[in-house]
């Protein structure tokens, strides 16, 4: 995630939007349970901690994913074989 991103997510006064989701009568019991444990004031100040890493987790591997997909389009550009792209992509998992 950009810096530029992170500073405006950090800021208190950001505008909010109420939402309503039905959450099993279970599951909210254990997020009162977990919620001071882990120094949350109330579950759902947890809930929208959880949805909030979740989010940066998955907002991140999709920029890394466009930013991968455009560097092996450049190297198509430049003639790099697909023998050697496929072979350099199954490395990279590899190593993750």
């Amino acid at each position: 995630m950009k810096i530029n991103k992170i500073a405006r997510r950090l800021q208190k006064d950001r505008p909010m939007t109420m939402v309503s989701i039905r959450i099993p009568d279970d599951v909210i019991k254990d997020l009162k349970r977990i919620a001071p444990v882990l120094g949350f004031l109330g579950y759902q100040a947890l809930i929208k901690a959880y949805v909030g890493q979740g989010l940066r987790t998955d907002m991140e591997r999709l920029e890394n994913s466009v930013e991968v997909s455009a560097f092996i389009e450049s190297l198509r550009k430049k003639g790099v074989k697909e023998d050697v792209i496929s072979s350099a992509m199954a490395d990279a998992q590899n190593m993750t």
